[in-house]
């Protein structure tokens, strides 16, 4: 029987992806730039679904199609950039009317794997946000960006030697640490977003506790997903605005929770601690006292 499912293509090589779109030989194998309105997808296929063996930064400069959406919230409309990890599915839209004014900075892991910055990327959590979570840059924010990406095009195009790629991976890691303090920036000029967003977290969080007895702990992807965020984008907007992860609220909550049952109720530690979500009593009575420096049961003694 035929099936209606599109095979995922799998792209290891800078090569592969130069051929996928019709560009002449890259200029370097672990890193390139590809400027969106010269790209030529060569596939016929609609809707070509692809991974990418690469770390990808983009940007748009306009806010056509997929970024569209939630416009309201945009801090600047300069450009917009977005960042994805490697081996991640990408939908490629092969309409012929969709927006090519932008660029993709891609580079292969083993690029950065014997620098420090091999290990130190996972930290850029923006990786992990979602398309809609996307950095929008003011002109000074751009203009930045753009000269560090020449900086890195200039390099690897020049003839390769022993510093290239110490070169190379400085001005990644630059570029990296600008867009960690440009996002900071937009979790600050967004403050009556976050201010919402976080209203609506502590209303999600607390409604768990109401509605969710006895079905284990909320975790940070549970309460993102109602929110419609991604993990990492939640995280980091709480650590911006209230100085706390959503892990670390959710352990407050917690504690506020079980204060006011070891105070309020006849309830055993167990008890608690299965109304709570802990599957066992132990771990309740150990993140309690991790966080209160008394026991459970010491804590309710105190009341008595």
């Amino acid at each position: 029987m035929k099936t209606d499912k599109k095979e995922i293509k799998i792209i290891n090589s800078v090569s592969e992806l130069h051929r996928l779109l019709d560009l002449p030989k890259p200029s370097h194998p672990l890193i390139t730039l590809i400027d969106h309105s010269k790209e030529n997808l060569i596939s016929k296929e609609e809707n070509q679904s692809i991974v990418l063996n690469f770390y990808n930064i983009s940007i748009k400069k306009s806010f056509q199609g997929i970024l569209k959406y939630g416009k309201n919230y945009y801090d600047f409309d300069e450009g917009s950039m977005s960042f994805i990890a490697p081996n991640q599915v990408i939908a490629i839209d092969q309409d012929n009317d969709r927006n090519k004014d932008g660029w993709s900075l891609l580079f292969h892991p083993d690029l950065i794997r014997t620098y420090p910055l091999g290990k130190s990327i996972k930290g850029y959590t923006f990786f992990s946000y979602d398309a809609n979570e996307a950095l929008h840059l003011s002109e000074e924010e751009e203009l930045t960006i753009e000269n560090l990406v020449k900086n890195i095009e200039k390099e690897y195009q020049a003839r390769i030697d022993n510093y290239s790629s110490d070169v190379i991976v400085s001005n990644l890691e630059l570029l990296l640490n600008y867009c960690n303090r440009f996002y900071n920036r937009q979790f600050v000029t967004r403050k009556s977003v976050n201010t919402d967003l976080l209203s609506k977290f502590e209303t999600v969080l607390e409604t768990y506790f109401v509605e969710n007895k006895q079905f284990g702990l909320p975790t940070v992807t549970d309460l993102a997903q109602k929110l419609h965020l991604s993990p990492s984008y939640l995280s980091d907007m709480l650590r911006t605005t209230t100085g706390k992860n959503t892990q670390q609220h959710i352990h407050d909550k917690l504690i506020d929770k079980a204060k006011e049952k070891l105070t309020t109720t006849n309830l055993s530690i167990s008890e608690i601690a299965f109304e709570l979500g802990f599957e066992h009593s132990q771990s309740f009575s150990k993140l309690f006292k991790s966080k209160t420096s008394v026991s459970p049961l010491a804590f309710r003694n105190s009341f008595n």
